[in-house]
């Protein structure tokens, strides 16, 4: 499974909400999928940008679902938590199979996000409270 951080627009709320990356208000969301699947099993958020970054927001969140002996798989933004709790690309001892087993969760996450674009999920402004979002 890889987790990622994904804009979503949200109305100008300020200071507090601005994104450096996107030069206007946003939310950071941490999206998961399932390794047997293609079913999102976890959404996390919204957080504010840049108050966290993705391994803080993964510590305080996902991480502590997580059961004994449970890894997830991520992007190298987490190696922090390797080989303990995450499977990274740069684990150097990863097998032919397990690489192979690997690379199929980092394309089925990034289907995920490709889908929030191509659907225009993100492009609308969230109109309501931010408690809401």
């Amino acid at each position: 499974m890889t987790v990622d951080g994904t804009d979503c627009r949200i109305p100008e709320m300020g200071r507090d909400w601005y994104s450096q990356k996107f030069k206007k208000s946003a939310a950071w969301y941490e999206v998961a999928c399932s390794i047997l699947g293609q079913y999102i099993c976890w959404v996390s958020g919204p957080h504010q940008p840049g108050l966290k970054n993705d391994l803080e927001i993964f510590r305080g969140g996902l991480l502590t679902y997580l059961e004994d002996y449970e890894r997830v798989e991520a992007d190298d933004g987490y190696i922090g938590e390797a080989p303990m709790y995450v499977s990274c690309p740069s684990m150097i001892s990863m097998e032919a199979e397990r690489k192979k087993m690997a690379n199929r969760c980092t394309s089925r996450q990034e289907t995920i996000n490709k889908r929030f674009k191509q659907w225009e999920i993100l492009n609308v402004p969230f109109r309501h409270d931010v408690s809401n979002h």
